[in-house]
């Protein structure tokens, strides 16, 4: 795998220079450092239901994924492809407040070690309130967010926030992001950066672009020492192809999918098999 250089703001421990544990950061340095690289499963909160939800991120956990990505519900979710807004709005539709993503997370680390982001556009958490966003989080046992649509010259009030709490912060970068940006991203980010590997709405897709190999070289020039390329990624051949250069793998319609399609039982399927990938390295 690609030697990792290390950011200001990190070590390979996942200790950050602040004193701050990152669990998010940790969990990938220790599949690094084993060899292959942390598969990261997307699903979002309330769908089918609430309950089948928390079952549905306990799933993923116990067939090999690394770390939850729960996506939190919301009216406009410009970046979001088909698959994963029908099961948002359907969530939305059936009820979906934002006190149930805290009570979901709580549920699922009650049952799983394994370290929760919630992926949230900002305006939900305007909305809530930045310091109190970040404390309910932080109470029910959650790492952090990945903030979408979010950049850090934007970011201050989340930056107090996650530094006050200790919780992570994920930024996306994007192929067609300057230097300087990219160099914001990773002094900005704690758990990993984001890496998009195309451009567009998320969805799976049956290449993903060798544009993402480019963009986490670019990171790592940028001080990255954790990378994670997600959006199009469906498949263990794609998940062994982009371990073998970035540090982790984000899933999300592929999953979003199975659980649609064929319930929990399917989900579970699906991850063993992306799992299968990582181990393959």
């Amino acid at each position: 795998m690609t030697e990792n250089k290390q950011s200001a703001g990190s070590t390979s421990t996942g200790v950050t220079s602040t004193g701050v544990t990152s669990t998010v950061e940790r969990a990938i340095a220790a599949r690094r450092e084993a060899g292959s690289g942390a598969l990261i499963g997307y699903l979002p909160v309330g769908f089918p239901s609430l309950g089948e939800s928390i079952d549905a991120a306990v799933a993923l956990v116990e067939n090999g994924v690394d770390v939850i990505e729960l996506g939190v519900p919301y009216s406009d979710p410009v970046m979001d492809g088909p698959v994963i807004q029908v099961a948002t709005q359907r969530a939305l539709a059936d009820g979906f407040r934002l006190h149930h993503a805290f009570e979901a997370v709580s549920a699922i680390t009650a049952q799983v070690s394994a370290p929760i982001l919630l992926m949230t556009y900002w305006n939900p958490v305007l909305q809530y309130g930045v310091d109190r966003f970040a404390d309910d989080l932080a109470a029910a046992g959650g790492a952090g967010l990945i903030t979408p649509d979010l950049i850090p010259d934007e970011a201050a009030a989340w930056i107090a926030a996650s530094e006050r709490t200790g919780l992570d912060r994920v930024f996306l970068a994007a192929p067609s992001s300057s230097d300087a940006r990219l160099k914001q991203a990773v002094e900005a980010s704690r758990g990993f950066v984001y890496a998009v590997s195309t451009m567009g709405i998320t969805g799976a897709r049956a290449d993903v672009d060798a544009a993402a190999r480019i963009l986490v070289d670019r990171l790592r020039l940028a001080g990255s020492t954790s990378a994670c390329v997600g959006i199009g990624v469906s498949t263990p051949d794609q998940v062994r192809e982009i371990l073998g250069y970035a540090d982790g793998a984000i899933v999300g319609s592929a999953l979003v999918k199975a659980l649609t399609d064929g319930g929990i039982d399917a989900l579970g399927t699906l991850a063993a098999q992306l799992s299968a990938g990582t181990r393959a390295l």
